[in-house]
């Protein structure tokens, strides 16, 4: 599914408009048929609600929306703001047949001061008041009423987009100022906004109406961000000849685990195996020798000259992948020897956990990573990468995008909706993944997935585009079978060749 652009969005409706053809008042009562049917199917008839409509086509929307449960018995006082007496067009249209169908309970217009209704725990607000187009922070008495609304005890449904909220960049909105919705009923397609982990308090469960628009413009209309969807994951998917040998199916090398951390390499190995990988060869001190032969028997034991820790690379020339990082510890030998490895390699690499930590104590090797290294790092990690950010996840999805440019690499930045950023300039956003998945060594499962896939014979856009999927379908698989506060890293192995099987399928 595509994210495009407010710009876009505009011009979506202009060529649905011009090439369907169909006039602005057809396509706003269709979207209004949509948001009704929507509301219909969560509220039933008995339900008070009132509606806040804004003097653009939002507020057009609200009011056409407002006639249509009223038509349909519920019980619905509507509100049209008209401060300026400037109203679009087609809001102006469903003014009129609103106070034409004379079935609404109330219907008021609001010129200066406004006296607001009481709105209770039974109430549902209808939130038509400002649409994707807003660029700047609700002041005024808009805010009043933004704040008036989220400290009552209704149930909010935004039209679109919660009034206040800017489809992209919210940096330097104020958030006070924004409608906390319970629901929103997004038109066509999500917003990049409705991606960002901080702003999902204002959008409440978000769900995609189909309005309809033109399918060519969407087909042909090229876009930076977009979101993963089963079909992009079939269609990239190898399959397995009946005729291949182990050696066939790519031999991966992992470097992982410190004395103690031993989990975090069995975690990514295991993961890496059950990808499809042929051989998988785990470099690892020699403390984890036992646990690591027990645990993943179908590995091959490669030991580090150290005891406890990393500290010698090794010639990495006969493997089709390589991951460093899991379990790894900071030791500056290990520093060292991560680098020189990197340096070296000429396999597809990922760089996880603490690998990438160690990158951020030695920022300056950062320009010593080959062209389409992937890099897996949670925000934490992303932060200690590229310096201090603020807690905008607009802001750090933009820096992220700037260092996958300068590295002409792919970075991963991990989260409820996982940003892959390619070289390319592509940003993708996965869907699969739960809350459950939030435990420790979920990040290790992934890498191991990632690596399975590259030594499988997948090329890095690819293997990031089909692994971040299926670690989420696997995990949201065992949330399923587990529920989601007990799923352990381990479970979301265990769920992936049901995983695998149903993308095969």
């Amino acid at each position: 599914m595509k994210i495009f652009t407010t710009a876009q969005i505009h011009e979506l409706d202009t060529y649905t408009m011009e090439h369907e053809p169909i006039e602005s008042i057809d396509l706003m009562e269709r979207a209004a048929t949509a948001l009704t049917n929507a509301i219909e199917e969560e509220w039933h008839q008995g339900t008070p609600i009132v509606v806040f409509a804004g003097p653009g086509n939002n507020g057009g929307d609200a009011l056409a929306v407002a006639r249509m449960l009223a038509e349909r018995g519920y019980q619905v006082s509507a509100f049209l703001f008209n401060i300026y007496d400037n109203l679009s067009k087609q809001c102006a249209i469903n003014k009129l047949r609103l106070i034409e169908n004379k079935i609404i309970e109330k219907f008021v217009e609001i010129r200066s001061n406004f006296d607001p209704p009481q709105l209770d725990a039974k109430t549902l607000v209808i939130d038509g008041l400002f649409g994707s187009g807003l660029d700047k922070p609700l002041n005024g008495g808009f805010a009043s009423l933004v704040k008036y609304i989220n400290q009552s005890p209704c149930q909010v449904v935004s039209i679109d987009i919660p009034s206040g909220l800017f489809s992209e960049d919210n940096a330097f909105n104020i958030r006070a100022n924004i409608i906390k919705a319970n629901v929103t009923l997004t038109l066509q397609q999500k917003k990049l906004v409705m991606m960002m982990p901080d702003m999902q308090s204002y959008l409440g469960k978000i769900k995609v109406l189909d309005i309809n628009l033109s399918a060519e413009y969407i087909a042909k209309t090229d876009t930076v961000y977009s979101i993963i969807e089963e079909n992009d994951v079939k269609s990239r998917l190898l399959h397995r000849s009946d005729f291949v040998h182990k050696g066939d199916m790519g031999h991966a090398l992992i470097i992982a685990g410190s004395y103690g951390m031993a989990g975090a390499a069995i975690l990514s190995a295991k993961a890496c195996l059950r990808s499809g990988v042929g051989k998988l060869t785990i470099h690892t001190p020699k403390r984890n020798n036992d646990i690591l032969q027990i645990s993943v028997p179908e590995a091959i034991l490669d030991h580090d000259n150290e005891e406890k820790y990393f500290a010698e690379a090794l010639d990495s020339d006969r493997f089709d992948a390589l991951e460093i990082g899991p379990g790894l510890g900071q030791h500056e030998n290990t520093a060292i020897a991560m680098i020189s490895q990197i340096r070296r390699a000429q396999c597809p690499i990922v760089i996880d956990a603490d690998a990438l930590n160690m990158l951020g104590s030695h920022r300056a090797w950062l320009q010593q990573l080959p062209k389409n290294i992937i890099m897996t790092p949670h925000p934490k990690e992303f932060d200690r990468l590229v310096g201090n950010t603020s807690s905008d996840c607009y802001e750090r999805l933009l820096k992220a995008q700037e260092l996958t440019d300068r590295l002409q690499g792919y970075i991963l930045l991990k989260g409820h909706y996982t940003a892959l950023c390619c070289p390319n300039g592509k940003v993708y956003f996965n869907q699969t993944g739960n809350s459950g998945m939030a435990t420790a060594g979920s990040g290790d499962v992934l890498s191991g997935i990632l690596t399975g896939l590259l030594a499988r014979g997948y090329n890095q856009a690819d293997a990031c585009i089909i692994g971040l999927y299926l670690h989420g379908l696997a995990g949201d698989l065992a949330a399923e079978s587990l529920s989601k506060e007990s799923l352990l890293a381990g479970d979301i192995i265990k769920y992936l060749p049901q995983a695998f099987k149903q993308l095969y399928d």
